[in-house]
């Protein structure tokens, strides 16, 4: 499975199959959250917070390869996400893209 962010694989002619997503929604891990909040007071990176948001990219992907897969596609074009807060101390990640097949 060839996936891209372009509207085009090089060197290979494309039927559109559709639409393609996958998505997950991560919570807060309360102990994470407390620890977190700390390093807030001091500035840096969120480790936690990022491999959890790396985590939840990489499952929404993989659950739209899947779906891809199913209308036996061979590839992802114009893939992108997006992510949004649907609670307090919820996020969902979301991926999408069209599928393709090789002519």
């Amino acid at each position: 499975m060839i996936l891209v962010n372009t509207d085009y694989i090089s060197g290979k002619e494309l039927e559109t199959l559709g639409l393609v997503k996958g998505s997950t929604i991560q919570s807060k891990n309360l102990g994470r959250d407390i620890t977190q909040s700390f390093k807030t007071l001091v500035g840096g990176e969120l480790k936690a917070y990022t491999e959890m948001m790396n985590d939840a990219r990489a499952l929404a992907t993989k659950r739209m390869v899947e779906e891809a897969e199913q209308m036996g596609a061979d590839g992802i074009v114009n893939i992108r996400y997006a992510s949004a807060a649907v609670m307090q101390g919820a996020a969902e990640v979301m991926a999408y893209g069209t599928a393709v097949r090789f002519r």
